[in-house]
């Protein structure tokens, strides 16, 4: 017996699952979204907000975004919620220190200051990655399927597919052959890579130039972060009549004749109905919430088999501003080289006594030592009458690393610390969900432990990290994982397994495809939608 019936159950709150929700309601489906477990973006700690998630809308100049507003009619809203971000990236290394502005001009002077060796060829690898780019929006501003399933969807795709430089090249290609091994650059660059993409390695040669240009090509900020952007598109759902329960979970995915036919919910007798279910799970975790039933043969045969090493492991920091240089950015990436020519420094070196029997040279080393990790930093100075600044800290963990789970959090905080000298003194506030240890309260300098029970939002224990994936075998251009059709009829996924070489704009693609297919199965709301392009925005 059915409870309700819904033209399509979304599970999942991420930004591909309700991007694909927003748009099914415009279109005049009857939606209904069910969080299915996973935990908002923030939790609390009395007056303290942390994130467990750290978040770049870095897909927002993507065509797939600019569409969506389009569509739903949201690009003047969405204007005046958005800030540029100055500068758009922050690199901070021992002694170093580079800019990346929106002024090209300013930029190079950046590069002049911190490294006039490389300036040709830094000017050569942004006038590429521009044409990459440029590239890139022509060819995901049609409305085809990434990644394609059938023939003709195939067939279709690869009209635009041929459009992007790169997507052929061999996966080994190297976009950085001009720079020096070893040198700083190729880090500033891979490593915006690799925290953008979805993959646990280097995505092939296409997707570095676009990843690498979603950070240096007019980066905006959403001032409460992921928050915001799930509240922005929950409220589009909410406003064309669909349904939210993001902390409902789904018990089962009812199956009927070898098709979805609908969602049981935990605590409920009955199943509700629904002619497509979405999700951003992946195939193997839709499967079993089906118990093994309807698999279709060929998913069976040919699935790829997605894996994971690397996770995502997040702290979150409370400070007082003025432990915080003034100069730091609102995204910056902290790397541990060891030794480096000298630059400027987010804060001066201390002052020399004469005579202390220190060399004068210009070069300076810092052990970095093999702890010591990679850091995505984001910077949210919190509004007024609060003087704090929330700090969230991201580094990739590998399973096998030597930093062990347990370590993790003290050594981000040693990494910060070793380049922001003043922040020890100015902590207020220390978590990371992910590995079960008690919340660091600071008074003073004096470190107090806080049982994890006391948070609102957040598990007693450890929660698990944001996975970085393998996939077996690679799927479309290197750049795809699983396909939008789930492993059961009528099952589509739009999560971060479909294409995970291209991170957020990959979820965002799926999600349009997602809603492609489900559209063109009612003719009538097909033609309503091409009506409503001529009717509502003119993008």
């Amino acid at each position: 017996m059915i409870h309700k019936h819904y033209d399509v159950i979304v599970l999942g709150r991420s930004i591909g699952a309700l991007t694909a929700a927003a748009l099914l309601a415009r279109r005049d489906f009857t939606v209904m979204v069910v969080g299915h477990g996973e935990r908002p973006p923030t939790y609390r700690l009395d007056q303290h907000v942390l994130r467990r998630r750290a978040f770049t809308m870095l897909a927002e100049p993507s065509p797939a975004w600019r569409r969506f507003l389009v569509e739903l009619a949201q690009s003047q809203t969405w204007k005046r919620r958005i800030v540029p971000a100055m500068p758009m990236l922050q690199v901070v290394a021992p002694r170093r220190r580079l800019d990346v502005p929106p002024d090209m001009v300013l930029f190079g002077r950046e590069i002049d200051r911190e490294f006039p060796e490389l300036r040709r060829v830094v000017d050569e690898l942004y006038a590429e990655l521009a044409h990459v780019n440029g590239a890139a929006d022509d060819a995901f501003s049609h409305d085809a399927l990434w990644p394609p399933g059938t023939f003709w969807e195939r067939r279709e795709t690869a009209r635009y597919a041929a459009m992007l430089p790169y997507a052929r090249a061999e996966p080994d290609a190297d976009l950085l052959v001009e720079f020096p091994r070893g040198h700083l650059f190729r880090s500033i660059v891979t490593q915006s890579v690799l925290f953008a993409t979805d993959l646990s390695a280097l995505p092939p040669p296409f997707a570095v130039a676009r990843l690498h240009g979603a950070w240096t090509r007019g980066l905006m900020m959403v001032p409460r972060g992921e928050e915001e952007i799930e509240e922005f598109l929950v409220e589009r759902i909410l406003a064309h009549g669909g349904r939210c329960l993001l902390d409902e979970r789904a018990a089962s995915v009812h199956v009927r004749r070898g098709t979805a036919a609908g969602v049981l919910l935990d605590g409920d007798d009955h199943p509700n109905g629904s002619s497509f279910v979405i999700t951003d799970m992946d195939g193997e975790t839709l499967a079993s919430l089906s118990g093994g039933e309807g698999i279709h043969k060929r998913a069976l045969r040919e699935w790829p088999r997605i894996t994971s090493s690397v996770g995502r492991f997040v702290v979150s920091l409370i400070v007082r501003r003025e432990g915080l240089p003034e100069p730091l950015g609102p995204e910056a990436l902290l790397l541990p080289f060891q030794s480096v020519p000298a630059g400027r420094s987010l804060v001066p070196p201390p002052p020399r006594a004469p005579g202390d029997g220190r060399p004068s040279s210009p070069r300076h080393t810092r052990p970095a030592g093999p702890l010591r990790p990679v850091i995505h930093l984001q910077r949210c100075d919190l509004p007024p009458p609060s003087t704090d600044t929330l700090l969230v800290a991201e580094i990739l963990l590998a399973d096998r690393s030597p930093l062990s789970l347990l370590e993790a959090r003290q050594a981000v905080l040693d990494a910060l610390t070793a380049e922001l000298p003043f922040l020890e003194r100015h902590l207020v506030v220390v978590d990371s969900v992910h590995d079960g240890l008690p919340v660091w309260l600071y008074d003073g300098q004096r470190r107090r432990l806080v049982e994890r029970a006391l948070l609102k939002g957040a598990a007693p224990g450890a929660e698990p990290m944001v996975r970085q994936l393998e996939v077996d075998p690679p799927g479309y251009l290197g750049l795809a994982g699983e396909p939008i059709r789930g492993p059961i009829e009528r099952t589509l996924l739009v999560g971060r397994s479909v294409l995970p070489g291209l991170g957020q704009e990959g979820q965002l693609l799926a999600a349009w495809g997602a809603a492609r297919l489900v559209t063109r199965t009612d003719r009538r709301k097909e033609r309503m939608r091409r009506d409503m392009w001529s009717k509502v925005e003119i993008g």
